[in-house]
């Protein structure tokens, strides 16, 4: 391989390893928090004057420990499912299995791969092209089916709770109200009703149904229903209150998430701009004078500064991105 494209690979490396440290460091500000008051508690336990406190090692203590560990075993469990290509394949309601997923997957980067080949490209530029669009694009495709299925959920999820307060005001039981749903909501929420219905007929616990429905449909607006029911149920009370009281929350959450869209579409449309300004005139001097753009694509110094360029290009449309994404 010749020296500018190991000097170019290496560049681009290291430009992905500063974004990526810049970005991020692999925890959100609550697990950053838990690690530091684990840290501060070892300190503690390792100081000199650790011969003063009590041990407490009675069976007690060591089931709440034991339980806790169960427990936070378990939330790791559930983040790893709720990331997998088969959790991702069930949110987005697709009929397709993983296998086949990633048949299709491989067979979109080897027609890719080998079509740049004909076109006369390089085998290593051939092979990222091919790899970069077989395992980068169905998944763009299938998160984005995802979001958008999200996006019609929450956009009537609020309706539904709605349904269920003035049904049981009415005196209308719970079960009454769920198949309402499942029978006269929008798609998606009359399928994931009458899913949850469905499973409710055959015996299945209603809190056992809402978790299912939570792992097709990975909300918060969900976990606030279920939570719900499970006070209700566990310690009685108004449940058309409990609910209405979490209509006016998701509301409310909706309306601060339009809020967040308009105060930030100027950033993304800045940010839209800049990450489409440079390669747009490279598209547009190329196509009104070729030889003047021919260097950059035939020779080495010109291929090097342009994985380079593409490389903090990337980098900064991340960063951009991370910077106007807000969660709450």
């Amino acid at each position: 391989m010749e020296p500018n494209t190991i000097l170019a690979a290496l560049g681009a490396m290291a430009i992905f390893i500063i974004g990526y440290l810049i970005l991020d460091s692999g925890q959100n500000t609550g697990q950053k928090r838990v690690n530091a008051i684990g840290a501060k508690n070892k300190a503690v336990k390792s100081s000199l004057f650790s011969f003063m406190k009590i041990d407490d090692s009675s069976s007690r203590r060591k089931m709440i420990e034991s339980s806790l560990h169960e427990l936070e075993q378990d939330q790791k469990d559930k983040q790893k499912k709720k990331k997998s290509l088969r959790a991702k394949l069930l949110q987005a309601d697709l009929k397709t299995s993983p296998q086949t997923f990633t048949i299709i997957s491989a067979v979109i980067g080897i027609v890719t791969g080998g079509l740049c080949l004909f076109l006369g490209l390089a085998p290593h530029i051939s092979i990222g092209i091919g790899f970069a669009l077989g395992f980068g694009f169905p998944r763009w495709i299938l998160n984005a089916i995802i979001g958008r299925r999200q996006k019609k959920f929450t956009a009537h999820f609020a309706d539904a709770m709605d349904i269920i307060v003035r049904g049981v005001r009415t005196g209308l039981p719970l079960g009454d109200c769920l198949r309402i749903i499942a029978h006269e909501s929008p798609e998606p929420v009359r399928g994931e009703f009458a899913k949850l219905v469905e499973a409710e007929s055959v015996g299945v616990p209603i809190d056992l149904c809402i978790e299912r429905m939570h792992e097709r449909m990975p909300l918060a607006e969900v976990n606030f229903f279920g939570t719900v029911l499970n006070i209700q149920r566990s310690t009685g009370g108004n449940l058309g209150e409990s609910l209405s009281n979490l209509s006016k929350v998701l509301r409310e959450r909706k309306l601060l998430r339009e809020k967040i869209k308009a105060m930030s579409a100027e950033a993304k449309t800045s940010a839209i701009i800049i990450g489409v300004l440079p390669p747009g005139v490279m598209i547009m001097v190329s196509m009104s004078s070729p030889d003047y753009m021919m260097d950059l694509y035939t020779t080495k110094t010109g291929q090097t500064n342009l994985m380079i360029s593409a490389a903090m290009m990337v980098m900064g449309i991340l960063v951009m991105r991370k910077m106007i994404n807000f969660k709450f």
